[in-house]
């Protein structure tokens, strides 16, 4: 009997991460809607390169709003997650929505930061929701969900592709996304039979969250690992678009189907992840993806004027790594934190790591501005050394043996 209830219980949660991963990739795709279609917005809304950064900061800050405002009333405990993801989602769609009624930025950039912040009640409580299905291979669920979001992310550049550059199409298509994936989340998605522990933020444990080693080294890491993630996706569809005119070869739309592909090879590294978290340690895992990631930084630029299939293909593998260990930072906290305060702990870190986005995705434009596409990316480097530094250290700590069942 309870061999079948066993074999009941693992098709489940099968299935549960299958539907919650795919609520995540439609209720996701609102991140980058209006990134995806800054060349156009360019001329529409006479974007500078200021504000069309601020398209994609907006989103950021928006998000470190909502994740603390959502920890500081501990809504993901008051409210079962499932609700929180519905009403994130339908949030999302319906202010990404509202883009089509805007006729600038000064209307455009408020709304972006409505998105992020309907966003935080969608991407950190399905996290939360799944480690409630999930004891053993929770690194390689956590990674599948990760890819959920990065394919998510990617889907504006393939409708502009698809939608002939019409940025309206784009902006219609993902807002409708974002409501089909609430409605997944409400309607087919339950919590599972390992209740998480109930994580509430309290400013008052934020000096505690902080002398934990384990806490810090992780928390350095991720901000490591930010500082060149979302500064890579904001900006590489603009690069492609440089890529191809230097080559005379495709169009806009061929650099909006190459980006999804960047975005969608993403996902791919976060299953890897994953698995290799589990198998071999997260700090060893993380380590080798940021070594990889920042090679490509800088090889990318590099190569822009050289060969077109080779700085493609480097492109390619950067996608997978720079974000194949990004959902293994948060496991790590949740494994050396104290339960008593993984809620303030998570927090810090999730806060910490997007603001620092800020920095980068601002900085890019400008620094294209001054060193051209060859060198721009090269600046994102310094976040992954930063990272393989802080994962180096940890690995070294007696913390480390809390991590991935003792391999680090």
């Amino acid at each position: 009997m309870d061999k079948v209830v066993d074999h009941m219980r693992h098709r489940e949660r099968w299935r549960m991460l299958a539907f919650l991963a795919a609520a995540l990739v439609f209720s996701m795709s609102t991140w980058f809607s209006a990134s995806a279609v800054i060349p156009q917005l360019r001329d529409t809304w006479a974007l500078t390169p200021n504000t069309a950064a601020w398209l994609t900061i907006a989103v950021q800050l928006g998000f470190v709003a909502g994740a603390v405002i959502s920890s500081l009333f501990n809504i993901s405990d008051v409210i079962a997650p499932r609700h929180v993801i519905m009403g994130g989602a339908i949030g999302a769609a319906i202010v990404n929505a509202l883009l089509l009624l805007a006729n600038g930025p000064q209307a455009g950039i408020p709304l972006r930061f409505a998105t992020g912040f309907f966003l935080a009640g969608v991407y950190p409580p399905a996290f939360k929701l799944i480690s409630t299905w999930y004891k053993e291979n929770r690194g390689l669920a956590l990674g599948i969900l990760a890819a959920a979001i990065v394919v998510g992310n990617g889907i504006p550049h393939l409708i502009n592709g698809l939608g002939g550059l019409d940025w309206q199409i784009v902006i219609s298509v993902t807002s409708i996304q974002a409501l089909i994936g609430g409605l997944i989340a409400e309607f087919i998605i339950r919590e599972g039979p390992f209740p998480f522990p109930t994580a509430v933020f309290n400013p008052r444990q934020i000096g505690l969250a902080l002398t934990n080693r384990g806490v810090r080294l992780a928390t350095l890491g991720y901000v490591g690992h930010m500082w060149e993630l979302f500064a890579m996706y904001a900006w590489i569809l603009v690069f492609f678009i440089e890529l191809f005119s230097v080559h005379n070869v495709g169009t806009d739309s061929l650099a909006a189907y190459a980006t999804f592909i960047i975005f969608a090879s993403g996902g791919i590294g976060s299953w890897i992840g994953g698995i290799m978290a589990d198998r071999w340690g997260r700090t060893n895992t993380t380590i080798l993806m940021m070594a990889v990631s920042g090679t490509c930084a800088i090889l990318v630029g590099l190569l822009l004027n050289s060969n077109l299939y080779l700085t493609l293909l480097v492109a390619l593998i950067w996608g997978i790594t720079v974000v194949g260990d990004s959902a293994q930072f948060s496991t790590m906290v949740t494994e050396t934190a104290d339960q008593s305060y993984v809620g303030t702990a998570l927090t810090i870190q999730l806060a910490s790591g997007f603001a620092i986005t800020v920095v980068t995705i601002w900085l890019i434009p400008i620094l294209q501005e001054l060193v051209s596409w060859q060198w721009a990316f090269a600046f994102l480097v310094p976040g992954p050394l930063v990272g393989i530094f802080a994962m180096l250290r940890l690995k070294t700590l007696p913390e480390a043996a809390k991590i991935a069942g003792g391999k680090g």
